[in-house]
This record gives structure tokens, C-alpha cells and sequence, in this order.
């Protein structure tokens, strides 16, 4: 996992979600609207904690936890720059398929929006799943970022150069068997695992949790432009509302998931 810590330790991640704001705009929405009124909420690799930090100012208790320690660094302090640390019962370096600083039951729900696809192995995938598990409550929700096979496949398709193998047949070819990925080009994103959208909701519910539903977090708008987004907020505040609840209710729509370079699972841990 060094390769991940140094991928993150010179990468913006509150950067991008801010210049890829339908992401996390999405992600937050079907968060908020399922969470419970209050609880204890595990944020587990959390980044820099944009997420974590949104629950706090809604009054959640948030336990944050990254694998990157430079990262859990810069969530400490934007805690404090947003005056919520008050909210949090701590900040700690952690891997995701290593959460024994935790007991079982822990939290009333859990995120975990960025490591899953980080670990190639199955093995390695089904320990984060197990440890996620273990740690929430029996009828907590968990919210799970993974990245789509489809999509990637058109994105490698449309920018060959970018993704390297994925610029020869038989780096696609490979990728398709696999699902993983590993950069030629040094310093470039870190090595990811990708899944078929078939899979997803059985992997889930193969360690124990029942699914609510799966989410396209770049919905139907993941390829709008500012000058496209620009239109339509000049159409109206009241109008540009409205093409948001399109875009919330159409991020729900299963036959648009393999267009998401991200994908939200919500599942429920069963008792």
C-alpha cells in the first residue's frame, strides 16, 4: 500500500472533489437523505474528510480513520478550521482491512469511499468488507465507493495515451479479464481494482449486508462542462432546483451505472 500513501501524499483530494462537484454532491445527497437523525458515524478512509466533515456540522458524532497519515492530518485541521472538532471522537492512521482499534458494534453507520478500490486482491477486498462489517451496528447503513469496469473501458478507449497499458488490445484485454489496473507512467493513479456492476450487489451481500440500492454518483451530468452547468443556473434558481432533482432521481437509474466512473453502494448490515 506505499504506492497509495505516496499517490496521496502529493495528490489534492479536497481539490478534486471540488472541481468534480457532482460526485460528492450526489454521494452526500442519498447520505443524508438515509442516515438516521443522529448517531456515531465511521468515515473509514476518508481522505482529507470532506464527507466527515459535513456530518459534523449536522451534529453527527464522526470517527475518522485513512490510511495516509498526512491526510488525517489535513482532516484534523479542517476540523478546526470549520469549528466542528468538537463533533469528532478522533482522528487516526488506519488501515481499511485493519480496524481492531474498534470493537464489533460500534457505529450506527459507516463510509467507506475510497479504498475498495484501491486493493486488487479479492482477498484483501473481502478483509475491508469483513472488518466494515464487524464494526457497524446490526441494521446500520454503509455507504461504499467503487469504480466501474464499463466506464473505464470507455475511458481508455477515448484517451488511450492517458491510460497506459489501456492504449494496446491487449492491455484492454487484460483489464477486461482482471478488472485491475497498475499505471505505466510513474506518479500516475495509483494501481485500482474495477468492478462489473453485476457483481457488486452480490459481493455485498455475500459478507453480510442487505442492499438498499446502487448509486451512479456522476449520474447523467458526470460529463457536463462549467459553460453547460453555467446555463442552466442562469435558467433560475428555481429551475436550476428542479434539474438537480432530475439529476438526484436519475443517479438511481440502473441502466445509466455503467456511465459513473463512480459508483455508490448502499447496503444494511443485517442482524
Amino acid at each position: 500500500m506505499n504506492k497509495v500513501i505516496t499517490y496521496y501524499n502529493a495528490f489534492d483530494e479536497w481539490g478534486r472533489l471540488d472541481r468534480e462537484p457532482i460526485e460528492f454532491i450526489i454521494n452526500l445527497h442519498h447520505i443524508k437523505s438515509l442516515l438516521p437523525a443522529n448517531g456515531h458515524i465511521l468515515d473509514n478512509g476518508a481522505g482529507p474528510g470532506k464527507y466527515a466533515m459535513e456530518l459534523a456540522k449536522l451534529g453527527y458524532r464522526v470517527t475518522l480513520t485513512d490510511l495516509t497519515p498526512r491526510l488525517v492530518e489535513i482532516a484534523k485541521k479542517k476540523a478546526e478550521e470549520f469549528q466542528v472538532e468538537g463533533q469528532f471522537a478522533g482522528f487516526y492512521p488506519a488501515d481499511a482491512r485493519d480496524l481492531s482499534l474498534f470493537p464489533e458494534n460500534y457505529f450506527d453507520a459507516a463510509l467507506m469511499l475510497g479504498p475498495l478500490y484501491h486493493l486488487q486482491e479479492e482477498e484483501s477486498r473481502v478483509q475491508a468488507i469483513r472488518e466494515l462489517h464487524r464494526v457497524t451496528k446490526p441494521g446500520g447503513l454503509v455507504f461504499v465507493a467503487l469504480m466501474s469496469k464499463t466506464k473505464f473501458l470507455t475511458t481508455s478507449l477515448m484517451y488511450p495515451e492517458f491510460w497506459k497499458p489501456n492504449h494496446t488490445v491487449q492491455g484492454i484485454a487484460e483489464f477486461l479479464e482482471s478488472g485491475t489496473f497498475d499505471h505505466q507512467d510513474e506518479g500516475r493513479f495509483t494501481g485500482a481494482y474495477y468492478f462489473d456492476i453485476d457483481d457488486i450487489n452480490p459481493f455485498m451481500e455475500s459478507h453480510g449486508f442487505e442492499t438498499v440500492k446502487l448509486v451512479g454518483s456522476s449520474s447523467i451530468a458526470g460529463a457536463m462542462k462549467e459553460e453547460q452547468w453555467d446555463y442552466w443556473q442562469q435558467q433560475g434558481e428555481e429551475a436550476f432546483q428542479q434539474i438537480m432533482h432530475i439529476v438526484m432521481k436519475e443517479s438511481e437509474n440502473p441502466y445509466m451505472l455503467g456511465s459513473a466512473s463512480h459508483l455508490l453502494y448502499i447496503g444494511r448490515k443485517r442482524a
